[in-house]
């Protein structure tokens, strides 16, 4: 499904003016969804699909999709950037197309969903980040990331759903029903799914164990945030944003509330892409 969101309702109105009304395409192709943002018309489309065998076949279902519901050809597009898991080597046709890194491509998103932003959060299907970015033109400054362990991203919240028989989406709001503080000590992705099949075989609640989950996850976060510095506007992207019991969790573990944005954060990346993309064509960009 395509989501239509207009430029001037999302965009901070600080940054706004620096868009150009040129439509260019961002594809972020992740370890577990792909994301498509198409900026046309003063409009932002975006479109979501899982990320299948085939890198190019999922950015080609998202880049149909878009131009579809845009209403435009793909001959329209004038510059696309890919970025994400899968960005290498993905062909888009006659559109001329640039790779470049997920963690620039969240840096570009945020500064532009909010201008201020010093650090970022990212939290993907298979990896977590702590990105700073200068303000003034949302370019990276410091980085660490954590693509070693699964434990506290997407896919490691979709199995501590699985083993808790609920959904995802469930899973995610009964963590804000707990009403008992349970700790899971384990860092390791196995060790903990073991620690969450005895508390449950001891009869704890799902939300008070879902709750431990994302606590145990947000020290893991913060250790990456402490490495590279915490300065406000604090912001919180990737697929994992949706989830707001983990959301809840790392801000009470890092100390700073998140600013909220109006975009879903799962477009992020796929957003700055498509801004960046933007750049390349003006040939602002490094």
């Amino acid at each position: 499904m395509v989501i239509i969101m207009k430029l001037k309702e999302i965009i901070d109105a600080s940054v706004y003016g620096e868009l150009k009304d040129v439509p260019t395409l961002g594809i972020d192709i992740g370890s577990r969804m792909g994301k498509g943002v198409l900026l046309a018309d003063g409009n932002c489309y975006t479109a979501l699909t899982a990320t299948g065998v085939s890198m190019q076949k999922t950015a080609e279902i998202l880049l149909d999709q878009l131009t579809k519901q845009a209403g435009r050809t793909v001959d329209d597009i004038a510059y696309a950037v890919s970025t994400g898991y899968g960005r290498i080597n993905l062909g888009l046709g006659d559109i001329p197309t640039k790779s470049v890194t997920e963690i620039s491509c969240h840096g570009m998103g945020a500064h532009y969903l909010n201008q201020p932003t010093k650090t970022i959060i990212d939290i993907g299907g298979q990896d977590s980040k702590a990105i700073k970015i200068d303000p003034e033109n949302g370019k990276v400054v410091d980085f660490i990331m954590n693509d070693k362990c699964a434990a506290g991203t997407g896919r490691f919240f979709e199995k501590v759903a699985d083993l808790l028989s609920c959904t995802l989406e469930e899973a995610s709001k009964l963590a804000l029903e707990t009403t008992k503080k349970i700790d899971i000590s384990s860092q390791c992705v196995v060790f903990a799914e073991s620690e969450i099949v005895t508390l449950r075989a001891k009869g704890e609640e799902r939300a008070d164990i879902i709750a431990a989950v994302n606590m145990a996850s947000a020290r893991r976060v913060r250790n990456l945030v402490n490495r590279v510095g915490l300065d406000p506007d604090l912001v919180f992207s990737g697929g994992v944003a949706n989830n707001p019991g983990m959301k809840q969790a790392l801000a009470e573990v890092v100390g700073h509330p998140f600013t909220e944005t109006k975009m879903n954060m799962s477009y992020n990346g796929a957003l700055g892409a498509a801004i960046i993309a933007q750049q390349f064509y003006n040939g602002a960009a490094d």
